[in-house]
């Protein structure tokens, strides 16, 4: 079963952190990102919360589940849906124990190919100095 996009815009708008929380539809799941880090996802219209020894000391006891089948567990937060500053704090705090993304070495690889590779010439540069040369006109008629 997936996850509805209500129930991720409500998730999203209870925790009040604007537009430095986001999401991304993977899989027929979500992905929650703040400040660019995936801090939860949204599995069968369940928050997972990813587990940090920061997280776990703020919200204390909280039941753990597997988001999918063979995934880790991951902290399960359903009471804090309803208390917006302790789910804002719980993804802020995770956010800031992760470690920052590295770049992807796909993108790394494209950028650096972009800056060496030589500019094509544009074919219609190519005809207009032709033309202007003369190289192009039509037979004169006899």
């Amino acid at each position: 079963m997936s996850s509805r996009l209500d129930t991720v815009q409500f998730i999203c708008d209870q925790a009040g952190l604007g537009a430095r929380l986001t999401f991304r539809r993977m899989f027929g799941e979500y992905a929650l990102y703040l400040d660019g880090k995936v801090v939860a996802l949204v599995c069968d219209d369940q928050l997972f919360l990813k587990p940090t020894p920061e997280g776990r000391a703020l919200l204390g006891a909280v039941p753990e589940g597997s988001p999918y089948p063979g995934c880790r567990p991951f902290l399960m937060l359903a009471a804090e849906l309803d208390d917006p500053e302790r789910l804002s704090a719980a993804l802020d705090i995770t956010a800031r124990a992760l470690p920052v993304a590295k770049a992807k070495a796909k993108a790394k690889a494209k950028a650096k190919a972009k800056k060496i590779a030589p500019k094509p010439a544009s074919s219609n540069k190519a005809r207009r100095g032709a033309a202007s040369k003369g190289a192009l006109r039509s037979p004169e008629p006899q």
